[in-house]
């Protein structure tokens, strides 16, 4: 009989990980999502609780292309739009 060691997501208890440090990283993109979703709401109230949600995970997610877009290379957003970046579930 094998042993396993999982973890689990402190802010997403549904997700299992087989590595500590994924765990750990995917408890950070939440949490950064969690706050970026508290600042598009306050920067566009009429934006519903579940899109500013959205929007704050997504951008979470692909912070790395976001950080160089904000670090003068804008054209770097060019692969969201392509679809060229890969997305994380």
């Amino acid at each position: 009989m094998a042993v396993e060691t999982l973890y689990r997501s402190s802010r997403d208890l549904e997700r299992l990980f087989m590595d500590k440090a994924e765990a750990d990283a995917y408890d950070k993109m939440l949490e950064l999502a969690e706050h970026l979703t508290a600042v598009f709401h306050k920067a566009v109230p009429s934006l519903k609780e579940e899109q500013a949600e959205e929007l704050g995970i997504y951008v979470a997610r692909h912070r790395e292309v976001f950080a160089k877009a904000f670090g003068k290379k804008p054209e770097v957003l060019a692969d969201l739009l392509d679809g060229k970046t890969a997305e994380e579930g």
